[in-house]
């Protein structure tokens, strides 16, 4: 399996379709179409169910917003998506980043500029918002 690298604005494909990477890139590996993909829990319950639902935490207006500023920064080969249920909604809104498989929260704006800074563009993890494997129950 390639390594994980961060994504940087400044990536381009030589003529053997390999990434050149700048001085901010951590590895050169296999091309991939996406080098980060992240989903965000969109799924919607009734406002009454025990275990609630990311989308009335504001995880729809979140992840729109993470996809505009991704844009804005000038990441490539990165998609945001709106997915349905990650099962993990107790400690939503929730969002997951491929190819490592890491588990965020996230509550605001600020959280996802960290998010795309740190661990999007540096390769780094936000500690203070993720999930750990063990974090609530499995459905």
């Amino acid at each position: 399996m390639a390594e994980w690298r961060s994504v940087s604005p400044n990536r381009e494909l030589d003529s053997n379709s390999k990434v050149t990477e700048d001085a901010d890139s951590r590895s050169k590996s296999e091309e991939h179409f996406y080098d980060v993909h992240i989903f965000h829990c969109t799924n919607e319950r009734p406002a009454t169910h025990k275990r609630g639902s990311c989308v009335a935490k504001g995880s729809k207006e979140l992840c729109d917003y993470m996809c505009r500023r991704s844009m804005a920064l000038g990441l490539k080969r990165i998609r945001v998506n709106h997915a349905g249920c990650l099962n993990r909604c107790e400690l939503g809104p929730t969002m997951v980043i491929y190819p490592e498989g890491v588990w965020y929260t996230y509550t605001c704006e600020a959280d996802i500029d960290e998010i795309l800074k740190i661990h999007v563009m540096r390769g780094k993890r936000v500690e203070r918002l993720l999930l750990k494997p063990d974090q609530g129950p499995r459905h």
